[in-house]
Order: structure tokens, then sequence, then C-alpha cells
């Protein structure tokens, strides 16, 4: 099996404005997430600035995933944040350059050892297209399961698509 890279999640800082307001605005990607407008620049300052990067507080958890050189290669988030159940929804997105070289599943190995560790959850599940072959083999890989395809659950703006519910689940220790 090939080595997979050394990399580090770490919370937003405001030098990393610039990434976020790139990932947020690129319209590519809005088929596959929740987003689908355009953010400002001072939205997204604010943003960084008011994060307390507490998943309890906040909802959600955004983080910066970083490769050996501290360079910044994609961001991982847990949202949907479910206290009571446990739970939370991942979505990832690694910058194109740096796709394919193991950074999104590196990325996924640390943030389940955080979530299972630190914020003692007992699920994340993500929320795929059933035709993003990456992104199903990705998720299986970082030891999720495929669940329930969620029947017209993703619009991409002309057309509904399927989505497949991926799930990891963790032992109480």
């Amino acid at each position: 099996m090939k080595q997979l890279p050394h990399i580090r999640l770490r919370a937003m800082e405001p030098e990393d404005l610039d990434m976020l307001y790139g990932i947020e605005n690129d319209d590519a990607l809005w088929s596959i997430g929740a987003t689908n407008v355009p953010y400002s620049r001072y939205v997204l300052r604010d943003y960084i600035a008011n994060t307390r990067s507490d998943i309890y507080a906040d909802r959600q958890l955004r983080l910066m995933i970083e490769d050996a050189e501290a360079r910044v290669v994609g961001i991982i988030d847990l949202v949907n944040f479910d206290p009571r159940h446990l739970r939370a929804e991942i979505g990832i997105v690694i910058c194109n350059c740096h796709r394919r070289l193991g950074y999104a599943t590196a990325a996924l190995q640390e943030l389940r050892r955080y979530a299972s560790d630190m914020l003692h959850l007992h699920q994340l599940y993500a929320v795929v297209d059933e035709d993003n072959v990456a992104a199903l083999g990705l998720f299986r890989l970082a030891g999720f399961s495929t669940g329930k395809t969620l029947s017209e659950w993703l619009y991409n703006g002309s057309e509904y698509r399927n989505a497949v519910l991926m799930q990891t689940f963790f032992e109480k220790k």
C-alpha cells in the first residue's frame, strides 16, 4: 500500500481567507455541497474572525489540511453536528493541484481519530453523489460503509441526482 503523506489539521487563520474564498466561490463544487451562492471576502473574513473552532458552540468545525511543509492543501469540515446523537457530517475539499496524492485519505484518517478520541462521537457520515466514484472510493478506503441510496437528493441546477449515505461508527472505549 502506498505511503500516505504527512498532514496536519489545524484551525482557520486570517491568512486562509484567499483559500477559503476560492473554495467557497468555486461553482463547480456547489453541486456536491450545500452552498450554491457566492460568498464575499467580507462575510468570510467575519466568519474566520468569529468562529470559535468549538463544535459544541458553532455546531460545525472547519479545519485546514496542511502538508509536511505547512502548505494548505485543502479543507475538511464537520457540519450538521448533533450533540444528542453524537454524529456529524463530513465534507472535504482538496485543491486541484494536490488531488490524488493521498491527502484526502490522510485527512479523513486523522479526522476519524480526532472525532473518536477527542470529540467522542458515535458516528460520522457523508452524503455523496452516486456517480462520484472518486469520493465513494475515498470514503470506503477510510473505513466508511455504504448505506442507503437517497433518491433525488442533490440538485445540480438542472437535474436531481441520487446520493449515497456513507457512514462510519466508533466503538465505545
